[in-house]
């Protein structure tokens, strides 16, 4: 059973003492002191008088932020987790009693209580261990004294107010609730991003003075034009959670001069509460590359007689101890001082200085390496990246192809052997949740690549979740990818998707429907795993065998190999169903729209430049055509011009689709009647093609984009059909659209068919040896309809057969080098990348 202790006053002292000032507020409320006190003292009476260790989600809202005070006032440890992020695996290693999201509590029935130490107040994840189970105990001492520090050296009243630019559950975030409302000022409870316009309005609307920001957030601040913002209330802007560059914080320095704020640079960690140091802001700009002095009542100093030795911290905030298991929950204070683990020398000012990591050091056949002297070397060089040691290699990680000579040239000049280090190219380079650099994400992504590099000559792969999120981190260059993550969640697209779904097809043998939506860890519990000799016969998608099938057609009719129409009109289906899979998958309104508006790119592009250049090349198309604008500008009649109708129709369909969802209320009901929805958008594609065309359309109008929308709506509505009665409404929605549409039975019942296949038959069984050929015609069927064009007239007459084959030859190269055009394109000018948008965790 918990055990009960008498409840004794908050940590933060009496919240009722501040009346009416303002505590906390939103865009829509205004919370005052005195409310915030009795809604703390009410949810503390429905935590109870038994202490309970209560896991808290980390919500940057007001029903949060009444939970975690009446979990103090109630003496109820709290332990922090991310936002929709109550783990299973700090779950499973100490066993809460309640689970929190906001104003729901959710008790668990335990057989044995918590042995809990009267000083044990909050848990929270350390600062070099994000998703381990591995904890900080921190006591109300902990949590009050280095609140009052920050408080003092920030100068805190009654009129300040800052935004939460960083999440509760990361110690820094907290740190500016705790600090605030013990110095009665208030906060800006927000949950957008510093690049959106929105968090700018709320801040300058409340009148907010302040926000926080780890480096990753002046990244952001860059990228966003915050130097040109008019903020006449900002008073203060605090910088910690890792170093930052010497310039930027010089640069801040000016700019909050010039413009009146204090740029705070500070130094801590979770170990310690959240801060050990600050630099007074006027030093800032003299003195950029330095964290400063001791918060108040603390006391650093460096271990040694040496110039450069490990940072120690003492003072009230230092942590109790680690927890690493339930037990450890009943121990009290284990340490007296912080070994920061940071080297660092102290100047004759006063001042100190980090020079690294005592961790960060490694020794390579017989040379030892400064990890983080490496990265400075390289960003001097111009070059963004990472150094780690494994097994006895260094590891470096870059975002451009170009900067791996860069690094490699640097290695060589280390005096390592060339196959000592290992240079990897990624889309971007992971950060913690707390913005900080993911190094265990990265090592992860070295050993899947090793692993996965092993595993392609094994015979009989074996499945688990490692495999598959390795799978995942390869395809699409995701190196933060988890288990938990699925294609979907990773923005896997539908060129990506080919792929991906025939390599897992080899792995397992009944790949599930929604594979792309499942987890990797979900995926490979449920899906059994390929064993034994290479079997004839392999399952694929049927969304991309129809899309091999549907190119095989196109250009075997246009090079006369066969007479076999209508294979357009059913890759509008699959166009629709992958547009409804992957593009309108779960996520916010903002990512459905950049997904649907970057898919839209992604056609667009290449389809410009190709036929821009065909155009000024044969004189073959006029500029309405390659920009994809012959539906609104071109002929009434067939001619050249038109051979482009079904790459206009695409576009133009996901663009509308993203103008749509700037609509909250149609993103709102999508997300609630999918299926609904579908249906309604094929019943008015459908009423359109009537108006224009009739049933049966004319030669140009069956490609004219209002006409042919039906199409595509059948595909989104063969997406969305979960059970045999949408499934069947689907069905004959695709014998309705198709009949007399193009007066010709069998072209009809084709796409009708591709319709039923998509919509009945999640599988295609096919040949095992021609998995590679299905996925390469898959993934390069928009190149080779692009090109098709220019390839097959030259042979069609007497050798079909052969204008075939040339016309895909060709269409795979020009996937390839496109491809591989892209990929140089992004490393050379990488954007400042997240794994949702900037990670509003930084």
């Amino acid at each position: 059973m918990p055990v009960h202790t008498p409840r004794a006053p908050a940590f933060l002292g009496s919240l009722a003492r501040f009346g009416t000032a303002p505590a906390l507020v939103t865009p829509d409320t205004v919370v005052t002191y005195a409310d915030l006190a009795g809604r703390v003292r009410e949810r503390a009476d429905e935590l109870g008088s038994s202490r309970r260790l209560v896991m808290l989600e980390g919500r940057n809202d007001v029903e949060t932020v009444v939970t975690y005070l009446a979990a103090l006032e109630g003496r109820h440890p709290v332990l922090l987790v991310g936002q929709d992020c109550l783990r299973e695996d700090l779950v499973a290693t100490y066993h809460p009693d309640v689970l929190a999201r906001g104003s729901r509590l959710d008790l668990l029935e335990r057989t044995s209580g918590h042995e809990l130490h009267p000083e044990l107040a909050l848990l929270l994840s350390t600062s070099g261990s994000t998703g381990s189970p591995k904890l900080v105990r921190l006591s109300g001492e902990n949590i009050r004294s280095n609140a009052e520090s920050i408080a003092t050296y920030l100068g805190l009243t009654t009129q300040d107010r800052a935004a939460t630019t960083l999440p509760m559950h990361y110690c820094y975030g907290l740190s500016v609730l705790n600090s605030h409302l013990l110095a009665g000022a208030s906060l800006l409870l927000t949950d957008a991003s510093v690049v959106e316009g929105r968090f700018w309005s709320d801040f300058t609307d409340v009148g907010a003075t302040s926000f926080a920001g780890v480096p990753h957030v002046f990244d952001l601040l860059d990228s966003s034009g915050f130097a040109d913002r008019e903020l006449p209330s900002l008073r203060t802007v605090t910088q910690a959670g890792g170093r930052l560059d010497p310039g930027t914080v010089r640069r801040y320095a000016e700019l909050g001069a010039d413009r009146g704020f204090d740029f705070v640079v500070m130094y801590g960690q979770t170990e310690a509460t959240a801060r050990m140091a600050y630099l007074p802001p006027r030093l800032a700009a003299e003195r950029p590359e330095s964290i400063g002095i001791p918060i108040p009542g603390g006391t650093l100093r460096i271990e040694g007689d040496e110039e450069v030795g490990e940072l120690i911290y003492s003072g009230p905030n230092v942590m109790l101890g680690y927890a690493r298991g339930r037990r450890d929950l009943a121990l009290g204070r284990t340490i007296d001082e912080l070994r920061t683990g940071d080297l660092a020398r102290r100047h004759e000012d006063g001042l100190f200085e980090l020079v690294g990591r005592s961790s960060r050091f490694a020794k390579l056949f017989g040379v030892r390496l400064d990890l983080d002297r490496v990265e400075s070397l390289a960003q001097a060089r111009g070059c963004r990246a990472r150094a780690l040691e494994d097994a006895g290699a260094l590891l470096l990680f870059v975002t451009r192809h170009r900067d791996v000579e860069v690094v490699g040239e640097l290695a060589g000049r280390l005096g390592l052997p060339a196959h000592a280090v290992r240079v990897h190219v990624l889309v971007e380079l992971p950060l913690t949740a707390s913005g900080k650099p993911d190094h265990g994400a990265l090592l992860a992504h070295a050993r899947a690549t090793a692993r996965s590099q092993e595993a392609a000559s094994a015979p009989s792969p074996s499945v688990d979740a490692t495999t598959v999120r390795d799978l995942y981190a390869q395809l699409l260059g995701r190196a933060d990818a988890t288990p938990e993550d699925s294609f979907v969640s990773l923005r896997g697209d539908s060129l990506s998707y080919v792929e991906a779904s025939v390599r897992l097809g080899r792995l397992v043998c009944d790949l599930p429907a929604d594979w792309a939506h499942l987890s990797a860890r979900q995926l490979a519990a449920g899906a059994p795993a390929a064993h034994g000799r290479r079997p004839f016969w392999s399952a694929v998608e049927t969304a991309v065998g129809l899309r091999a099938a549907a190119i095989v057609l196109i250009v075997g009719s246009h090079a006369d190999l066969l007479t076999v129409p209508g294979g357009a009109h059913a890759l509008l289906a699959v166009v629709g169903c992958n547009i409804a899979r992957f593009q309108l998958s779960q996520g916010s309104r903002r990512e459905r729209r950049a997904s649907l508006l970057g898919a839209a790119r992604n056609v667009a592009v290449p389809s410009v430049l190709w036929i821009g250049a065909a155009g000024l090349l044969t004189g073959m198309y006029d500029p309405s055509t390659a920009l994809l604008l012959n539906n609104s500008l071109g002929s009434d009649t067939w001619d050249p011009r038109w051979q482009f109708w079904f790459l206009e129709v695409v576009v133009w369909t996901m663009l509308a689709g993203g103008a749509l969802l700037c609509v909250p209320r149609v993103d709102q009901i999508e997300r609630l009647r999918p299926f609904a929805v579908a249906t309604g958008a094929f019943g008015l594609a459908l009423c359109a093609r009537y108006a224009v065309a009739g049933i049966e359309a004319g030669p140009t109008q069956r490609y004219a984009v209002p006409v042919v929308l039906w199409c595509v709506a059948l595909g989104w509505m063969a997406a969305r059909a979960r059970t045999n009665r949408q499934r069947l409404v689907t069905s004959a929605a695709a014998l309705l659209g198709c009949w007399g549409f193009f007066g010709d039975p069998t072209r009809e019942l084709l796409v009708a068919a591709a319709v039923w296949a998509l919509v009945w038959v999640p599988r295609l069984p096919v040949p095992t040896a021609m998995l590679p050929l299905i996925s390469t015609l898959a993934a390069s069927s928009l190149f080779t309809y692009l090109t098709h064009w220019q390839v097959y007239p030259h042979l069609e007459t007497d050798h079909p057969l052969l204008a075939t084959l040339a016309s895909f030859a060709v269409g795979v190269a020009a996937w390839r080098l496109y491809d591989a055009a892209a990929a140089v394109r992004a490393r050379l000018w990488p954007r400042v990348a997240t794994r949702e948008e900037p990670p509003r965790h930084a």
